[in-house]
């Protein structure tokens, strides 16, 4: 842990220590830093445009539950479990596929640069890691956003997932696993429709 993130893990406790007091300027202060994060983390997890309700619900959440918050991993992978269970449950109660999460991704990627023909290379490309990330299984794709997406640790997407870190080492090995199949099958498939013509 680099002295960054433990200065912030101490912040973030004294901060908490205040609002669990009573102190509502105090779990502003951890609205304002944390709100981006969750966000994200909801759209990418697939909540699209019920990311904000997601993240409402989370941070009420999370207030109403600070006496529960061990403070084991920092308050962000904390809360970012919230929204992800607040992002699980909008999908079970609206019946939705995952696929609103891989238009969200879309959405979140940087724009390519100006040249047409990298600008056409790049969108092909991302259009094939989005179409084979919709081929993996929930879990797989869950373990993938939270750590290459949302550039989370194995401990802090242990946290937000609710698995144990050893399940997010061997899920993640074999979703990366499973992603590059995928990805070799669709060249494979790429390979032979150009040379059909």
């Amino acid at each position: 842990m680099s002295g960054l993130e433990r200065a912030t893990e101490l912040d973030d406790a004294a901060v908490v220590a205040r609002a669990r007091a009573g102190d509502l300027d105090a779990y502003e202060v951890l609205v304002a830093h944390y709100t981006a994060a969750a966000h994200r983390a909801a759209v990418l997890l697939g909540a699209g445009a019920d990311a904000d309700d997601v993240v409402q619900e989370a941070l009420v959440k999370a207030y109403r539950g600070l006496s529960r918050y061990r403070g084991e991993s920092g308050f962000r992978p904390w809360l970012l479990a919230i929204v992800a269970n607040e992002t699980r449950n909008l999908h079970r109660s609206r019946g939705r596929r995952d696929g609103v999460l891989l238009r969200a991704v879309r959405q979140e990627m940087p724009e390519p640069a100006p040249d047409p023909a990298d600008t056409a290379e790049a969108n092909e490309r991302r259009q094939r890691l989005v179409d084979q990330l919709r081929r993996l299984d929930r879990r797989d794709r869950e373990v993938l956003v939270c750590r290459y997406l949302l550039d989370l640790s194995e401990a802090a997407t242990a946290v937000a997932l609710g698995w144990p870190k050893g399940t997010v080492k061997s899920r993640t090995a074999r979703a990366l696993g499973r992603l590059r199949e995928h990805l070799a099958e669709d060249e494979h498939l790429a390979g032979e429709e150009g040379t059909d013509d």
